[in-house]
């Protein structure tokens, strides 16, 4: 049985996305000439914003007390749980030393990056989770330097519960900077800070086009775009959760498509029945992105058996991936293609997206094809080293040579002749290409 679709999408994540990387190209090449000045010109035409850009110590202070204790305990929750995966993760990484030959040894390193610059979305949303994400999974990867930045809004600043988590999880400075204007000054090290060797952190289509624009000179997580979701339902699932989650992903924007895809149609059918009512009861604005989003991006997929809705799965190879249906083991080794997995009803992506310790930047538009999403390993660089005796190098430099000479590269070559002829000096060896 082919898929069948009780109901398919009609735009796609990237249906009318408008091209901005001329615009996004242009501000970046400003702020670079123009600096800090540039910089504060481009604040304060998108975040209608003049204050300071680096936050003080006082600023931060008072913007912690601003915070409700109830609130605060919740963050730190949310930190300690990211904090302990994290240094988990960091821990199935470690130096290594392996002797390749006698005498000639090799390692592996995992050395942090200097500077990361962590970008935390705070227009429609204040992401205060992102900013425990990445701050977090940066400190803990051991970053000398930890940048985060927020947009501030006018006459307001940034959200003072986005300061207040960015600083207990380690920021060493806090901006007061949106955007591309954002995003430029920690790559270019603007208002006296080092430069980002790293980018990291959701964000709008001009973040995300300028993480892509910059790519290279500097490192980044991820080109994330809308995100997505999807839920794996069989029989035994509760068709209210199933609703209640799709809905919950929906409302991260009007081009954030969810999907469901299961094996029983009658479920199917339930789940839909349930979603407009459940649409409506949100706030307006929840309200009006989860509706557009279940309208023209949404699909219910059909599958013979729980196979093909594996299959089915990791074509679509969603960031978010739920399973409510027997038998989680199975899904558990079955599955591949996903950003974040979540088994049972008894969690959900809310629980990842804010608080149980699993990163949330995580890839998008069938990006968890290839890769992960954000974890402690971005933020440090896998580096190898080699060390030799005399003795251990000379069938290295035997081989080198003559493989140099087959692929024609002389120089590489005789970087191995003058050590076999420094080392061993009255021997002779055939180092010609034919060997």
């Amino acid at each position: 049985m082919a898929r069948h679709y009780l109901k398919k999408a009609t735009l796609t994540a990237q249906s009318g996305a408008s091209d901005v990387h001329d615009t996004v190209r242009k501000i970046l090449d400003d702020i670079e000439q123009g600096g800090d000045a540039a910089a504060r010109e481009y604040a304060a035409k998108f975040d209608k914003y003049d204050g300071n850009i680096i936050l003080t110590p006082e600023e931060i202070a008072a913007a912690a007390d601003l915070v409700p204790q109830k609130l605060k305990d919740d963050i730190q929750f949310a930190h300690d749980n990211v904090r302990r995966f994290a240094e988990a993760q960091k821990a199935t990484v470690s130096d290594i030393t392996y002797e390749i030959a006698p005498g000639f040894t090799a390692g592996q390193k995992a050395i942090p990056v200097d500077a990361a610059g962590c970008y935390v979305p705070g227009g429609r949303y204040s992401h205060i989770a992102s900013a425990i994400m990445t701050v977090t999974t940066a400190k803990v990867a051991g970053c000398n330097h930890i940048v985060a930045t927020s947009p501030p809004r006018p006459g307001v600043g940034v959200a003072p519960a986005i300061i207040y988590a960015a600083h207990i999880s380690g920021a060493d400075t806090i901006m007061a900077l949106g955007g591309v204007q954002g995003v430029a000054a920690m790559t270019f090290g603007l208002f006296g800070l080092p430069k980002a060797n790293i980018l990291v952190g959701p964000g709008n289509q001009f973040v995300a086009e300028a993480k892509r624009i910059l790519f290279g000179r500097v490192g980044i997580d991820m080109i994330a775009g809308p995100t997505d979701s999807l839920i794996l339902a069989d029989k035994t699932a509760d068709p209210h959760i199933v609703a209640t989650d799709l809905v919950s992903q929906a409302e991260h924007g009007y081009n954030s498509p969810v999907w469901l895809v299961t094996d029983n149609e009658d479920l199917a059918q339930d789940v839909m029945n349930r979603i407009p009512a459940l649409i409506d009861d949100l706030p307006e604005t929840n309200r009006d992105n989860a509706a557009a989003a279940w309208r023209d991006y949404a699909e219910v997929i059909v599958c013979a058996d729980r196979e093909e809705m594996a299959a089915t799965s990791d074509d679509y190879a969603p960031e978010h991936l739920t399973v409510q249906a027997e038998d989680l083991d199975w899904w558990l080794n079955r599955l591949s293609c996903y950003g974040s997995l979540f088994l049972g009803e008894e969690t959900t992506v809310s629980y990842g997206d804010k608080a149980s310790g699993t990163n949330h930047v995580l890839p998008t538009s069938r990006a968890a094809s290839y890769t992960g999403g954000l974890s402690v390993h971005k933020y440090m660089k896998i580096v190898t080293w080699q060390q030799a005796t005399r003795e251990g190098s000379k069938r290295v430099a035997e081989a080198t040579a003559r493989i140099s000479r087959l692929e024609g590269m002389e120089g590489h070559a005789r970087a191995a002749d003058v050590r076999l002829a420094k080392y061993f000096p009255g021997e002779n060896f055939d180092l010609s290409a034919d060997g």
